[in-house]
This record gives structure tokens, sequence and C-alpha cells, in this order.
């Protein structure tokens, strides 16, 4: 599929026998840094699936960014709130581009500069500024709640946007009495091409993708958009309640999907790096595990972990495989596996020869045992109770198998 691919080979990063990501495929719908994170799934074993859910509008061709700029220098703010590195950087830049920068530096040294994060503070020390303080818990709303402690009324506050509008931040301060100048230091706009990210969302909504990610609020909008417009939202929130883990980088890029009844983990700390950790650590969680013809046999995305060895399986063989699991040890119909197959028609042929390869990808054709006259069965290992039908191991088990 264009636009997937899958993990190279990494071995400082194979700390056990098999990566934590290794058989899961996670999409990413970031435009900004998604090479950095992409080579951190890989790194994990991951296969990546991109699908970029927004673009960035270069600011030197932003008009609106300019506009404020040239307001900024004409009247100065009395507080200045950075909300990232990267936008204030960029605004700088852009500044120096159209021959303000001297004047915006200028402007922002007479302001009191109230910093988000730590990124933005790195960047506002970088330009030769003084920052006045910074919340630990890098959350813009701790810095509403100083100010309106402090009181606004009557005050001119700039805000660097970081992507998309902060109503109620501006909303809050404006009702307290503040005149508020929104600075749009990067907006986000629907991707030119949106080619990879309908293949991202025809992924996710078939349940092709174990894991999607969001670096920023814009982007998990951006995904929600496109599904409305394709009319494939009530598939993709089913996908996203059930199926594939939501994974973002922080609570205000959860947000969107907060509102929809998503759940979706989140780090402690607002890192990609940390994002990527707890994608590792919560993922293989959700694998099921079985002991089967005296296996360790686990279910991965799109594969298989047999006595800790990855196998990779086929899209068919996975199919049959997760249909079995289902129902772990009892007898599953052909026909009812012949539905679980990708696109097989009514030939129930087609079931025996997807079990045939499923055997041989798994490398343990025992795993999959043959009822006679009946269909097929995980052989999964009897519990030291045989004696209760229902149970692994039960009466259920009390049929003619052939395991070949």
């Amino acid at each position: 599929m264009p636009g997937r691919t899958p993990p190279p080979p990494c071995p400082e990063d194979v700390d056990a026998a098999v990566p934590p990501l290794a058989g899961f495929t996670v999409g990413v719908t970031a435009a900004r840094r998604a090479d950095e994170l992409a080579a951190l799934l890989h790194r994990r074993g991951a296969t990546v699936l991109r699908g970029p859910a927004l673009q960035i509008v270069p600011l030197p061709d932003d008009a609106q960014l300019l506009a404020a700029t040239r307001q900024l220098v004409t009247d100065p703010p009395e507080i200045v709130v950075a909300t990232t590195g990267i936008g204030f950087r960029g605004w700088i830049e852009a500044a120096e581009g159209w021959g303000l920068g001297d004047d915006l530096l200028e402007c922002l040294a007479k302001s009191r500069l109230l910093a988000r994060g730590p990124k933005a503070k790195g960047a506002i020390r970088a330009a030769g500024l003084r920052d006045a303080w910074s919340p630990q818990s890098e959350s813009s709303v701790e810095v509403l709640s100083r100010l309106l402690e402090e009181g606004v009324d009557g005050r001119r506050i700039a805000v660097q946007l970081h992507g998309t509008p902060l109503p109620d931040f501006a909303e809050s301060l404006g009702a307290a009495g503040a005149e508020v100048v929104a600075v749009p230091v990067y907006r986000w706009e629907p991707p030119a091409d949106p080619a990879p990210l309908d293949r991202l969302l025809d992924a996710c909504c078939a349940g092709a993708l174990d894991a999607v990610t969001f670096t920023s609020a814009p982007a998990a909008i951006g995904l929600l958009d496109r599904a409305r417009t394709r009319h494939l939202t009530g598939e993709l929130l089913h996908a996203l309640r059930r199926d594939v883990l939501a994974v973002c980088v922080g609570p205000v890029t959860a947000a969107p999907l907060d509102e929809l009844d998503i759940p979706a983990v989140r780090p402690e700390r607002m890192r990609l790096g940390a994002m990527v950790q707890t994608l590792a650590a919560e993922l293989p969680q959700r694998a099921r595990r079985f002991s089967a013809a005296g296996h360790r046999l686990e279910l991965r995305g799109q594969a298989a972990l047999v006595d800790d060895e990855l196998r990779p399986v086929p899209p068919a063989g996975m199919a049959l495989l997760r249909a079995l699991a289902r129902r772990p040890g009892w007898v599953v119909p052909r026909a009812e596996l012949l539905r679980a197959l990708p696109g097989a028609g009514g030939d129930e042929h087609a079931v025996e020869t997807a079990v045939a390869r499923l055997r041989a990808a798994l490398g343990v054709p025992r795993i999959v045992a043959t009822v006679v006259k009946r269909g097929y069965r995980l052989a999964i290992d009897p519990v030291a109770d045989p004696g209760h039908p229902g149970e692994p191991g039960g009466g259920k088990y009390a049929e003619p198998v052939v395991t070949l």
C-alpha cells in the first residue's frame, strides 16, 4: 500500500528478542516532525502508515501574520504570551524577511513575555529577550489563570497562537477587560493532496491500523473533518473507540477526541519521545495471548509471536487467526471463517488454502486444528481441571481432531 513503510533493521533498539512494536501498524497524522516520529516508531519495530491531516501555511506568505506584526509594532502590547518555540522563532524570522525584525524585537523587549513551556522559553531567550514567567504544567490554562488573577482590565495582550485559534483563552481575557491581539504564527489547512490521509482513514476504518498518533489538536480535527467529508464518521468513531488505539502527545491534543468519547492515551510529559514510549508500552498489552499446542501464541496487528519469535502472517491468515481467537478452543465452522476472509467469495476451498498458508506462516501447523466435517479451532492447551465444559480443556474438546 502506498505510504506504508516497513521498519528497517535497527539493532541498537532491539533490547528484547522482539521490538515492542514489531507486528503492529501505526498511523502518523503529523505534518511537522513526521520524519522524526516515523523514525522513533521504526526503531521500535512498527510499520508506519503516513497520512498528514494538515499542512502549515508558510509564514512569509501569511498575510494575517504580517498584519498582526505591523499592528503590534505600531502599538506595542503590555504582555505577550508565547505558546510554542517553533512558532515564536518563526515569527521573528518572518518579521526579518519583511524588514520588521528589529522593530519587532524592540517591541517585544518592552513587553512582559510569558512562555507556555520550556521550548517557548528557549526561543524567547535565543532571540535575546527575557521571559518573565512560565508555568510548570506547560498549560495555556495555567497561563490564563495567572493573568486573570493578576487582572487584565485595560491591558493590551498579544497571544501567539499555535495552529488553531484559542477562543476560550482570548474570550476569557476579553471578558475580563483586556484588548487581545491574536498572532497567528502558523496556521493549519487541509493537506493539498488528501490521498495519503484517505489511505490512512480507510485503513483505520478497516481495522488495518493498530494505533494512530496525533501530535496536535488540528491533526485530530483534520482526520475527523476528512471522515465527515467522506461520510465515514460512524466507521471512524467505531474504530477509534474499539479496535484502533488513539495516542496523543498531550491533553490539549486529545481534547477533540475527548469531546467525542474517544479513549486516547497520552504521556505524563508532552514530548514526542514520551508519546512513543507510552505507545510502545500500551500497544503490546492489547495483544491477545494463548497457550496452544504446547506453544506460546501472541496475536499482534499484522503478525503473530510463536514462542517469542515474530512470524509475519498474510492478511487472509490474520483474518482467520482473529476469527479463531474470538472463540479460542471452540470449533469455528468453515462458512463462518469464509465470511471472515477478505474477498473470498463463496468457495469454502478458499478457507482450506488460507488455513494451509496460515499454518506455514506460524511455523507450527498444530496450533490450528482441523475438526473433521466441522471446521477449525485454535488448539488451546488444556487447563489443570479438564472437567468443566465451556472452559479450555473441558468437554467441548471431546471431538475427532486432525491437527494437520
